[in-house]
Order: C-alpha cells, then sequence, then structure tokens
C-alpha cells in the first residue's frame, strides 16, 4: 500500500511538471551587444543592429512578427534599463529606458527613454547613439562646431562638388547645410568633419550632399566620401520640399561615431529620414577612404 501511494504521488508530480511547463511562458534568448539610435530629442531609441563577431547585422525591424517583437522589448525595454549614452565617439551620459509597447501603430520596436548627459543637448538634428557594450574604446569624445576656417575650407569643397554635378551659380553661391560636424574617430589630434549640404538649383529641384571629409598630408582636407544626389518633388512621398528644407526628410544625417570592430578608428553612423521609416548606414574607414559597411532601414508605419 505505501508502495502505491509513492507511485501515485510521483505521477501526479510529473503530471503537474508537464502541466506547469505548458503553461510557462519562453524566457526570450539572451540579450546581444547592440547599438541604438537616440533619435526625437533624445526621448526616443530604436535598434540599428547587433554586434556579432566584430560585424553589425541588422536587428528585428519594425515590420517583425507579433511574438519577435514582443522578445525583443522584453529584451532589451524593460523599464529602468540603463545603456550608455555614445556622443563623440565616448560615453557621455545615460540613456533609461521608460516604456516601449510592441503593439504600437507606429514604433512597434522603439522605446521611450530620458537621456542624461553634461555635454550632450540632443535637439533638432543633434543626436546620438546608445549601446549595452561596455568595452567601448577611449577616444577623443571630440564633437563640435567647426572654427570659422574649418567651415570656409569645407564650404570650397562643398561648392566645387556642387559646380561639378550642374549645380547653377547662383545655388552654389547660397548652399545651405543641415549640419557640420567636427568628430575626431581615431584620437589622432586631426579633426574630421561630418556635414550633410544643400542647394535649391531651381523651384523644382534640390541638390544634397552628404560628405565625410579627412585632413590629408598636407594638413588641408579632402573628401573621404561624398554622396550626390538630385531631388524633384514627384520623388518626395509628400511632394513638398519644405520636408527636405525644415525637416531634412529623405537627407542622410550624422548620429554619432563608435568603434565597434576592434579596430584603431570608430566607425560613423548616419541615419536618412525616410517618410514611413528610418535607414541606418555605418562608414569605416579602410586603406583612406571611407566605405559603407553596414545598410538598416527600420520601419515605422505606412505614410
Amino acid at each position: 500500500m505505501k508502495k502505491t501511494l509513492i507511485c501515485a504521488a510521483l505521477i501526479l508530480l510529473v503530471i503537474s511538471a508537464v502541466f506547469s511547463q505548458k503553461g510557462a511562458k519562453p524566457k526570450p534568448a539572451p540579450a546581444k551587444s547592440i547599438i541604438f539610435a537616440v533619435i526625437s530629442d533624445g526621448e526616443r531609441i530604436e535598434p540599428i543592429g547587433e554586434i556579432d563577431g566584430g560585424k553589425l547585422v541588422e536587428a528585428i525591424g519594425g515590420g517583425g512578427e507579433e511574438k519577435s517583437l514582443s522578445n525583443f522589448a522584453q529584451n532589451y525595454y524593460e523599464p529602468k534599463t540603463t545603456y550608455n549614452l555614445i556622443f563623440g565617439g565616448v560615453k557621455n551620459g545615460t540613456v533609461t529606458i521608460v516604456n516601449s509597447n510592441p503593439k504600437s501603430t507606429c514604433g512597434k520596436n522603439a522605446a521611450t527613454v530620458t537621456t542624461q548627459s553634461t555635454k550632450a543637448k540632443l535637439k533638432g538634428l543633434v543626436m546620438g547613439l546608445a549601446t549595452n557594450e561596455t568595452a567601448i574604446k577611449a577616444s577623443s569624445g571630440l564633437r563640435r562646431l567647426p572654427t570659422t576656417s574649418e567651415r570656409a575650407e569645407i564650404e570650397s569643397l562643398v561648392r566645387a562638388e556642387f559646380t561639378k554635378q550642374g549645380v547653377t551659380a547662383k545655388a552654389v553661391k547660397n548652399i545651405k547645410y543641415h549640419n557640420l560636424t567636427a568628430l575626431n574617430i581615431d584620437n589622432d589630434g586631426k579633426a574630421e568633419m561630418v556635414g550633410t549640404y544643400w542647394a535649391e538649383n531651381s523651384a523644382k529641384e534640390r541638390n544634397l550632399l552628404f560628405f565625410i571629409a579627412d585632413k590629408n598630408e598636407k594638413g588641408k582636407y579632402k573628401f573621404g566620401h561624398s554622396e550626390y544626389s538630385k531631388v524633384t518633388p514627384d520623388e518626395i512621398m509628400s511632394g513638398d520640399f519644405k520636408d527636405l528644407d525644415e525637416e531634412a526628410m529623405i537627407t542622410e544625417l550624422l548620429l554619432d561615431a563608435m568603434e565597434y570592430n576592434g579596430d584603431t578608428t570608430a566607425e560613423i553612423f548616419t541615419v536618412v529620414k525616410a517618410f514611413e521609416g528610418y535607414n541606418y548606414n555605418v562608414y569605416s574607414r579602410q586603406n583612406g577612404k571611407w566605405t559603407k559597411v553596414f545598410e538598416g532601414y527600420n520601419y515605422h508605419c505606412a505614410y
């Protein structure tokens, strides 16, 4: 009788364990090293990519499956989770999760955050990066506006490039910019310049130029990378140039720089604000030239 009772108890324990396992929610995979864009005046983050073996691989986008988005939020967006704010290529404060909603309409893989920093003033087109990576390579931390002489030298290069692309002399004379930022990505005491300029060739045309400029052996700036494009109203979803002129839509803009692949030079991260989501690019200096080593897209919602 005693043996029968013991066997019955063991069977009940096994059955109970099986049912409890079936009812339990599977735990999400451990969080990987990841890099986020810090946008919307420092009040929002969304993933750019995960670091895997020194390479950046695209993280789940806003158009991902509901279960995957929910797991991502559990892994990375628990309220009060804190990340390193990267500004000037180094840690310059913290980013703390407030909340997220993987079932929201336009921010399924984004989170609302608070940002704290004594240096970084994130506002408008001044943005940054956030990461859970702790082994962040030491850098100069330089991120500033150009000096008057630096700006004059850079704008001479910009005007020459616009002229080369067939932009009118009047438009070249009146070039405008969304930003021009001095960084020091390899801590060599020489500032690299990252800039986004535009010209108004006519009422129905805008001319855009994004570039990264380095100093050559003679101490003069040259473009290590530049990308020119021409935009007409039919290429803009809203059909209104004010989205380019005022909001810098479909224009490539600096986020910041961060060294993640184990070399001696920080990579430069940029964002292109599309109407239904954001495109992310990463550039690495290789053999004296800046090469695009990553392209990603994060869907928000239909325009």
